[in-house]
């Protein structure tokens, strides 16, 4: 096994992968395309296995080509973000924020402004994305997850509980609320399977009886939206639904929560974890998350 005892040449590997073509590449990188081959050949040399299929008209990764690419773009982008920072002064002015689409769109956007109202000179970028995030990566300062949590574990910031919900538009003329008695005249909404929905059934003994399962959805926040449009009665994340609820635009059906074992952890990158925007923002999202889990109804 070669270790690899110089980056010389990946520069020139990740154009060239990026074009598919030495001569494109080339062009980027204001060479020949004869030296952008030769660096190429030299770091396949240095390696130990080729990088690229070389035919007469074009060029094609290997497998261990493409895995190499993705490695390189990825450590290079990360570099590039890193100097542009470094260029601009602006490590301490940026915060970078990964979380979920559901999370970014029903929970954290709509309340943002409170936090930059605090803090205007901060350049908040919010990524939503419900793919892993890498947190060794410049460009991620914090990251809000949507999973399973312990007990115990410092970095929960709330233990969800799912909720039933539904649009005042549901109501029959001159009916006041819905029960759980109303249940098997609606639709019930779903995320993917019905199990939440029995499980909260069987707590508050109400199994019995034929329910709609008809609707399923990918993302809570889909879920939530559709309950508002008035599409049936759902079972969703106090937290996703917590603005609707507030607003009057969904109620809830009093009755017992069923044990749900997910919630948001908050993660910081381990480079940036003791910056003050970073703990300013932690300090802020705690106090945010209890304020909403103090008008939770926990029976």
């Amino acid at each position: 096994m070669k270790p690899l005892r110089s980056l010389s040449g990946l520069l020139d590997f990740d154009c060239a992968a990026r074009w598919g073509s030495f001569k494109l590449a080339a062009r980027e990188l204001h060479k020949t395309p004869a030296a952008v081959s030769l660096q190429v050949k030299q770091l396949e040399e240095n390696i130990g296995f080729a990088l690229f299929v070389r035919h007469p008209r074009h060029i094609a990764l290997t497998e261990k080509g493409q895995e190499l690419a993705v490695a390189t773009g990825r450590m290079l982008a990360d570099l590039r973000a890193k100097v542009a920072a470094l260029q601009r002064g602006d490590e301490e002015a940026v915060l970078r924020i990964s979380t979920t689409h559901s999370f970014a769109i029903k929970w954290l956007v709509p309340r943002m402004h409170r936090f930059t109202k605090l803090y205007p000179e901060l350049d908040i970028r919010i990524d939503s994305n419900d793919a892993p995030v890498d947190l060794q990566a410049d460009s991620t300062d914090v990251a809000i997850r949507y999973g399973p949590v312990g007990e115990g574990d410092p970095a929960v910031l709330f233990r969800e509980r799912l909720v039933p919900v539904y649009s005042p538009e549901l109501l029959a003329p001159g009916q006041e609320a819905l029960g759980l008695a109303d249940l098997a005249q609606h639709h019930l909404l779903v995320v993917q399977s019905p199990e939440a929905w029995l499980q909260l059934l069987n707590e508050n003994r109400a199994l019995k009886g034929r329910y709609d399962f008809s609707r399923m959805y990918t993302h809570w926040g889909v879920l939530v939206q559709a309950a508002v449009a008035g599409q049936g009665v759902a079972l969703v994340p106090y937290g996703i639904a917590f603005g609707d609820i507030q607003s009057g635009a969904l109620r809830q059906i009093p009755c017992r929560s069923a044990r749900f074992e997910s919630g948001y952890r908050f993660l910081a990158n381990p480079h940036k974890e003791g910056m003050l925007k970073v703990q300013r923002f932690r300090d802020w999202m705690v106090a945010e998350m209890r304020a909403m889990e103090a008008t939770l109804d926990r029976r």
